[in-house]
């Protein structure tokens, strides 16, 4: 049966925002069951076929199917995993291109929901030139998944109650919560922990883009799915037609970092995402003061904020949750996992400001639980019914920890932690913990991944999207990627949020990615489109309405400690 998820778990928008892990329940119900474990292969399976696909309805116009992949593929003829897929068939199938694969980021966001929630929205031009598909990741959702615990609770059961360490004592909390996850894992992982390398997926989506009968990839990565799309231009350069990836991360800093960094630097803080939140909450706070009476937090925003902070340091803001009635305290890291998560957003803003003003005025805690949930809904996390076992407590680290090297000393975390607070302020320590069960993640010799380079020339050139302000894939990982890979063409957004495309609201962003896809047409040379107005001008109030899909979008894309406010009480 469906369950809902009560506000204790939830903790309003704590964090919420960002508790992007549910994207399972933000699109709709399950498209197809996910199978529960690795099967033996038919004595008839080869290396070079392509896998049949047996499209079936499954309402409102999509068909989705389960193909059958090779587990390792350096024994294609051995067991086999099921990939869960979806398609909205193209809408004039006398012009149609061929598929459009599409990744919402994560690691470990769905695929198959983002398509059923987004498919019919996106431009005409794509709609009708393109079979619009979305599969969910190996290890992931309804593909064969990595489940280390026997029920969802337990897996929840494991996260500890906060959204970061900020403390010395709150470290040893987080480290014993990821040894206690990282062993589960261990014991009850089985054959999928050990193949769900990014890696592995672009294997898949090679195959996929066989069965699908296309003779080279069309792709939009989102997030963690620009990575996967580098990962796939890297490893099969001649098979790209056209290839997004927007909200760009760093490929080396994903994986290796440079010099010595593996050994002491972790990749949440090699991605210099807390560089890029750092720089987009100053850019909120300078918009805020510009708009005077049009945001709530105006004069001095930057003053005020900073001000709240220390006071819920020392002592936390009760508030109730309108849904449950429960009534719960908001930390200060709680204060720094909603703003991140408010921040992904620009059209939600305003309602950010709103929540900090009435938390400087401490109002009363049903007021301030309103008002959170004001902000949950808009980023697409009321509560919802959802899956029985949806498994983002393991998919994310069974990724992450698959395709990066990091520290294995608990000392070096610690250490990073308090040069990334040093260096970047308020989110350093989140960035830092955002996937620190990968200093005990279990791996072995099994595990195929990619390490780089990441210099090929694809057959077509790629077109790689950054947003000056987002808050989560600096701009900067734009630049690198488009100077890494030598046939890319690097489009700038110079406004705000996570990723660009369709999330952004820029009807100049939007043509020339729909162009691209469509005509494999770059746009010209240092091409940058600019945001139209501000998020707390209320001309934008459109826009916003416009923009509101994206939260939802690119949901998957939010690191596990942030997901981490999502805790059981």
């Amino acid at each position: 049966m469906p369950r809902t998820f009560s506000s204790g778990r939830i903790r309003a928008a704590l964090g919420a925002a960002v508790v992007a892990a549910l994207s399972v329940t933000l699109l709709g119900q399950p498209a197809n069951a996910a199978p529960s474990s690795v099967t033996a292969a038919p004595s008839s399976a080869t290396a070079a076929a392509a896998p049949a696909v047996a499209w079936s309805a499954c309402r409102d116009g999509f068909q989705c199917a389960t193909v059958q992949a090779p587990l390792d593929y350096d024994n294609p003829s051995g067991a086999t995993i099921g990939i869960s897929v979806i398609r909205l068939p193209a809408g004039d199938a006398k012009h149609r291109i061929g598929s459009l694969m599409i990744n919402p980021g994560g690691p470990g966001g769905s695929g198959v929901d983002i398509v059923r929630g987004v498919a019919k929205v996106l431009p005409l031009e794509l709609r009708g030139r393109f079979d619009i598909v979305g599969f969910d990741p190996r290890g992931t959702n309804r593909s064969t998944p990595l489940r280390c615990f026997a029920t969802f609770e337990e897996s929840f059961s494991v996260l500890p109650p906060f959204a970061y360490p900020d403390l010395p004592a709150e470290e040893r909390t987080q480290r014993a919560a990821d040894d206690k996850l990282a062993a589960a894992c261990a014991r009850h992982g089985g054959a999928i922990l050990d193949h769900m390398s990014t890696a592995d997926v672009a294997r898949d989506m090679d195959l996929l883009r066989a069965a699908f009968g296309d003779q080279k990839l069309n792709y939009l990565g989102f997030s963690y799915g620009s990575a996967l799309g580098q990962y796939y231009a890297n490893m099969f350069p001649s098979r790209v037609r056209s290839l997004v990836i927007d909200g760009v991360l760093d490929p080396i800093a994903w994986t290796t970092g440079r010099g010595q960094e593996a050994r002491t630097t972790p990749f949440g803080s090699r991605l210099g995402s807390a560089e890029g939140s750092q720089a987009t909450l100053t850019e909120f706070f300078r918009l805020c003061d510009a708009a005077g009476p049009d945001c709530a937090l105006s004069g001095n925003a930057s003053g005020r904020f900073a001000a709240l902070g220390e006071r819920l340091r020392g002592h936390p803001a009760p508030l109730t949750d309108p849904y449950s009635g429960e009534t719960f305290e908001m930390t200060y890291q709680d204060l720094i996992a909603t703003t991140l998560g408010a921040l992904y957003a620009p059209f939600i803003w305003p309602d950010l400001a709103f929540m900090l003003a009435d938390l400087e005025a401490q109002l009363s805690p049903a007021a301030l639980g309103q008002r959170l949930a004001v902000i949950r809904s808009g980023l697409g996390l009321a509560p919802k019914a959802q899956e029985e076992y949806p498994n983002f407590v393991e998919s994310f680290p069974g990724v992450a920890c698959s395709d990066s090297v990091n520290p294995r000393s608990f000392e070096a975390w610690q250490s990073a932690a308090d040069r990334a607070e040093a260096r970047y302020g308020r989110f350093g320590r989140l960035w830092n913990w955002s996937a620190s069960v990968c200093r005990t993640w279990p791996t072995t010799a099994g595990q195929d991944r990619y390490l780089g380079p990441w210099t090929a020339r694809t057959a077509s050139t790629v077109l790689v999207v950054g947003n000056y302000f987002d808050p989560a894939t600096p701009y900067q990982g734009a630049v690198t990627a488009s100077r890494l890979l030598p046939n890319s063409r690097l489009l700038s957004y110079a406004g705000w949020g996570h990723t660009a495309f369709f999330s952004a609201g820029s009807f100049c962003v939007d043509n020339y990615v729909t162009r691209y896809l469509v005509s494999n047409r770059v746009p010209p040379a240092g091409t940058v489109c600019q945001p139209d107005g501000s998020p707390f001008e209320p001309l934008s109030v459109a826009a916003r309405s416009d923009a509101a899909a994206g939260p939802a979008l690119h949901a998957g894309a939010i690191p596990t400690a942030v997901r981490r406010a999502l805790h059981a009480d």
